[in-house]
C-alpha cells in the first residue's frame, strides 16, 4: 500500500459538514471493519469540543495535530476555503492531504499546493475521490465493497471510471493494492508520476493500470515513468468520441490546440509499448498476463 496503512490517523477537516460527517461515519466503519486507526479528530472552526460520530473536533488543524498526532488530512471544506485548509494542514506538519473539495479557484490551487510541497506534503486532489488500500485503510469517499486486496495498483483521473475498472477486476478474481484518485482538475498535487514512484517502490503491487481522460499529458508522462522504473502497466484512455475544444466532465478534461485528445494518447502508449484497453471490460484480463 502507498499513502497510509492501518496505522495511519486520519483527521477530517469540514468534520462538521454533511458530507463530512458522513464520511467520517463511513471512514471508521471501514477502519473498525480492518482493525484501523481510522478518523481521530476533526477541524471546524468555532466548532471546538463538539463531537461527530464520537469524534473530537477542534478549531485548528495544529490543536487536533498536537493531541491526536494525525498523520493524514481529508479536506471536505467549501471551495472558498480549501485552499487555507490545504496550507493549514501543510503548516501543521500533515504529510498526505486529500483534498474532495471541487471548484476552487486555480491560482488558489497552485498556491496550496506549492506550499504544501515546500512543507513535504503530498495533496492528492482536488476534485478526487482520494485513496483506498483494501484492508488497510480508507481516505476519501470511494465505495469500499467493490474493492479486494491485491497486486494492482490503480491510478486514476476520473472517480466514476474508477469504481468501474475495479468492480471489473474484483469480479474477476483481481485486488488491489492501492487506488488512487488524482482527480480531473487542470492543477492537481500528485500525479501519474508520483503515484508510479511509490508504487514503483511498494513490494506489495506487482503491476499497474493507469485510467486517462483527455486533456494535457499525464497519462504519458506517468507511463514514461513506469517504464524507466520496470513496473508492469495497462492503460485505458477515456473520451475516444470526445470533440475538439469542448469540456467533457472535468475541468481538465479539455482537447485544445488539436492536443491531448484520447486517440493521439492512445496512439503514443502503444508507441511506448503499453497495452492500452479500449473498454474497461479488457482491463482484468491484460493485467493478468503481466501478473
Amino acid at each position: 500500500m502507498i499513502y497510509c496503512d492501518k496505522q495511519t490517523r486520519i483527521l477530517v477537516q469540514g468534520a462538521t459538514g454533511n458530507q463530512g460527517a458522513f464520511h467520517i461515519d463511513l471512514m471508521n466503519r471501514y477502519a473498525q471493519s480492518v482493525s484501523g486507526a481510522g478518523v481521530v479528530a476533526g477541524v471546524t472552526p468555532g466548532k471546538g469540543g463538539r463531537e461527530v460520530h464520537g469524534v473530537p473536533v477542534y478549531d485548528t488543524v495544529r490543536e487536533a495535530v498536537a493531541i491526536h498526532d494525525t498523520e493524514a488530512s481529508v479536506i471536505f471544506v467549501p471551495a472558498g476555503a480549501a485552499a487555507d485548509s490545504i496550507m493549514e494542514a501543510a503548516d501543521a506538519g500533515i504529510k498526505t492531504i486529500v483534498t474532495i473539495t471541487e471548484h476552487i479557484p486555480v491560482h488558489d490551487v497552485m498556491r496550496a499546493i506549492a506550499y504544501a510541497r515546500s512543507c513535504g506534503s503530498a495533496v492528492i486532489g482536488p476534485n478526487c475521490p482520494g485513496l483506498l488500500s483494501p484492508g488497510e485503510c480508507r481516505l476519501g469517499i470511494m465505495p469500499s465493497p467493490l474493492f479486494m486486496r491485491g497486486p494492482v495498483g490503480v491510478i486514476s483521473r476520473s472517480g466514476t471510471l474508477t469504481y468501474e475498472v475495479v468492480d471489473e477486476l474484483t469480479r474477476a478474481g483481481i485486488g488491489q493494492s492501492t487506488v488512487v484518485g488524482i482527480g480531473g482538475d487542470p492543477v492537481i498535487g500528485e500525479t501519474f508520476v508520483d503515484c508510479i514512484r511509490r508504487f514503483s517502490e511498494d513490494s506489495y503491487t506487482k503491476a499497474v493500470i493507469l485510467i486517462g481522460e483527455v486533456g494535457g499529458a499525464l497519462e504519458i508522462d506517468g507511463a514514461e515513468a513506469a517504464l524507466s522504473l520496470d513496473l508492469p502497466i495497462v492503460a485505458y484512455i477515456a473520451g475516444v468520441s470526445a470533440p475538439k475544444e469542448k469540456r467533457m466532465g472535468h475541468a481538465g478534461a479539455i482537447i485544445e490546440g488539436g492536443e491531448g485528445d484520447a486517440a493521439s494518447k492512445i496512439e503514443r502508449l502503444k508507441a511506448m509499448g503499453v497495452t492500452v484497453a479500449t473498454r474497461p471490460s479488457e482491463l482484468p484480463a491484460y493485467i493478468s498476463t503481466l501478473l
